[in-house]
C-alpha cells in the first residue's frame, strides 16, 4: 500500500531530493544581489483581529547541527486564537553571502519535512541562490517535529502498509473497509484535537506567521509536489503577501478525491510504460515487448498476493509493499535499472531489494522504525482537505471508474483512496480554484511525464492564475528544478534573483 491518503502519491520531492543524489546545476553564476525583494511587514492581514501576538513574535535562533533552528507559536484552531497553541519547528541555512531575504521551502507530502529538506540546501537550490538567500524550512503542523499526527505503532504500521491493495472478492472488500475505518479511528484517538486542524489552509496561515517572523514583507517560496498545494493556498488566502513563488509539480487545490486518483493513476501508467520501454533498450529480463514486461510485473504482484516472499529479515514482501516499491522507482528514472533488478530478484523468491524501495518511500529503516510520520500525516491532511463523498460499501464502483481510465495503476490507487471515505473527521470547506488576484507573478513548473503530478495539472493552475508563467520540462520523473536540467534551473533562479520571467510567459525545456 503506497500510502493511506486520498492522494497517496503526493510525497515525491522529499525522496528525490534527500535520498537520491541531486546533481542539477545552474547556468547562473553568483552575481548581483536579488532585486525587488520586499521586507519589513509584520502586520496581520485584515480581518485577523486577535492574532497580533503571533504576527509580532520573533524567532529565537539557536545552533543546531549544520543549521540554525527555532520554533514558531501558532494557534491549534485559527478560529480561536486565544485557545491552545502548538510549536512549529523551523530551521535556517544562512546565505553564503549577504542575505537579501529568505527562501522558504517545502518538499511535498503531505507529511514531508521541510526542516530536513532545508538542511540539504546545497543540494536543493543552486549556488547563486545559496549566495544571496537564506534557505528556511518548516515542518507543517502535524508533521514530524511539529505536533506530529500519530495513529499506530511501527508494527501496526507495517501491517497497514502491507495490506491487500486489490481486494478480489466480497469478503476481502469488506475487510478493506473495516481496516480503513479502524486506521482512521486510531488516528483520531491517538492524535486528539489536532486531527481536525491539520488542513492545508491551517498550514498556509502558519506560513504567513512564519513570513512575518522572518521579517519578510512578501513570501519567497519553493514548493514541490504537495508543497505546491500549500503555496497555491497561501496565494489565494494572502495574495498581497506573495513574492517570488515557484510551484514545481503541481497538485491543484480544486481536485476532488476521485479526480486525484484518476489523474495520478494515469500519470503512473505513463511512467510505468516509459520504464518498460526503457528496459527494452538493453535486453530486458522481464520480456521482449512492452506488454510482456507489464504482464510480468502484474503476474509477480498476483503471486505475491497469494504468497508473500522473504525480504531480508523485515516484513515479508506482500503485494502491497511491492506496489509501494515499484511506485517509488517511478519518481526518478535514475532508479529504473534498480527496479528491474529488484523485480527479477523478487520473482526468484528474494524480496529484499523491492522491499528496500518500499521502505524508502515509507520512511522505514531496516530496524523496523519509521523515521518520520509521513504515512500517518498524509491521510490526516488529505482527508481533511478533500473528503470522499462515496459509500465505502460500494467502493468497487469507484475502483471500476478509476481502472477504466488507468488500467495499470487504477485499482491500486482507487483502493488507496478508500481511507478518506471512512475518515472520522469531517473535511473543511475547500478554497476551490486559485486566482490569487493581486499577487505578484508566480512561476509554475510542470514535467510532461511526471507520474505523481501530471503535467496537465500545472497547465490547469497556470490557466487559473492570470499573473503566472509556465516552465514546461519535457521529460520523466517527478518535479524538475535541480534535477539535471540547466534550462529549468536557470529559469527558476533568474526569477528568484531578478524577478525575470520567461518571454511570453511560457518556456519549454527539453532533456
Amino acid at each position: 500500500m503506497l500510502s493511506p491518503g486520498r492522494a497517496p502519491l503526493r510525497l515525491a520531492a522529499v525522496l528525490v531530493a534527500l535520498v537520491l543524489p541531486v546533481t542539477g546545476c545552474s547556468l547562473l553564476a553568483p552575481g548581483p544581489e536579488p532585486t525587488g525583494l520586499s521586507a519589513g511587514d509584520q502586520e496581520p492581514p485584515p480581518g485577523t483581529d486577535g492574532l497580533e501576538r503571533y504576527y509580532e513574535q520573533e524567532l529565537d535562533w539557536s545552533d543546531c547541527p549544520a543549521v540554525e533552528c527555532a520554533s514558531l507559536e501558532v494557534p491549534v484552531d485559527w478560529s480561536e486564537p486565544d485557545g491552545e497553541t502548538l510549536e512549529i519547528a523551523v530551521n535556517r541555512v544562512p546565505a553564503k553571502g549577504d542575505a537579501a531575504g529568505s527562501l522558504v521551502v517545502n518538499p511535498g507530502g503531505p507529511g514531508g519535512s521541510g526542516v530536513d529538506y532545508a538542511a540539504a540546501a546545497d543540494q536543493i537550490v543552486g549556488s547563486a541562490v545559496r549566495e544571496h538567500l537564506d534557505v528556511v524550512g518548516f515542518d507543517p503542523r502535524g508533521v514530524q517535529r511539529s505536533a506530529p499526527v500519530d495513529c499506530v505503532g511501527d508494527a501496526e504500521l507495517d501491517e497497514w502498509m502491507g495490506n491487500d491493495p486489490s481486494p478480489d472478492d466480497a469478503s476481502e472488500r469488506v475487510a478493506a473497509v473495516e481496516q480503513s475505518a479502524e486506521f482512521g479511528r486510531a488516528c483520531e484517538e491517538t492524535t486528539g484535537e489536532l486531527i481536525g486542524h491539520v488542513s492545508t489552509q491551517d498550514v498556509a496561515k502558519d506560513l504567513d506567521v512564519l513570513r512575518s517572523a522572518l521579517d519578510d514583507g512578501k513570501l519567497t517560496y519553493l514548493g514541490k509536489s504537495y508543497g505546491t498545494t500549500i503555496g497555491a493556498t497561501y496565494a489565494e488566502l494572502f495574495p498581497e503577501r506573495v513574492g517570488r513563488m515557484v510551484l514545481d509539480g503541481v497538485f491543484p487545490t480544486d481536485l476532488s478525491g476521485i479526480e486525484a486518483a484518476v489523474g495520478q493513476a494515469k500519470g503512473f501508467d505513463t511512467a510505468t510504460r516509459a520504464w518498460a520501454a526503457d528496459c527494452l533498450t538493453d535486453d530486458c529480463p522481464l520480456g521482449g515487448t512492452e506488454e510482456e514486461v507489464l504482464a510480468s510485473v502484474k503476474g509477480l504482484l498476483q503471486e505475491l498476493d497469494r504468497s508473500p516472499v522473504p525480504a531480508g529479515g523485515g516484513p515479508r514482501l506482500t503485494e502491497g509493499w511491492a506496489s509501494v516499491g515499484i511506485a517509488q522507482a517511478m519518481y526518478d528514472q535514475g532508479m529504473w535499472s534498480m527496479l528491474t533488478e529488484a523485480l527479477v530478484a523478487a520473482g526468484q523468491g528474494d524480496g529484499s531489494a523491492l522491499m528496500q524501495l518500499g521502505m524508502t518511500y515509507a520512511g522505514r529503516d531496516t530496524s523496523g522504525t519509521y523515521t518520520s510520520n509521513i504515512m500517518e500525516a498524509l491521510p490526516a491532511v488529505s482527508c481533511l482537505d478533500d473528503g470522499v463523498d462515496k459509500d465505502p460499501q460500494e467502493w468497487q464502483q469507484v475502483v471500476d471508474e478509476v481502472e477504466a481510465e488507468a488500467p495499470i495503476w487504477g485499482t491500486f490507487l482507487a483502493w488507496e483512496s478508500l481511507v478518506c471515505a471512512t475518515w472520522p473527521v469531517e473535511p473543511v470547506e475547500g478554497i476551490g480554484p486559485v486566482e490569487a488576484k493581486g499577487a505578484d507573478p508566480l512561476l509554475i513548473v510542470g514535467t510532461t511525464r511526471d507520474p505523481a503530478t501530471p503535467y496537465e495539472w500545472a497547465v490547469r493552475l497556470h490557466e487559473q492564475i492570470d499573473n503566472s508563467a509556465l516552465v514546461t520540462h519535457e521529460g520523466d520523473g517527478h518535479t524538475a528544478y535541480m534535477r539535471q536540467n540547466d534550462c529549468v534551473d536557470s529559469a527558476v533562479e533568474e526569477y528568484w534573483l531578478t524577478g525575470g520571467l520567461p518571454e511570453g510567459g511560457e518556456l519549454t525545456c527539453r532533456e
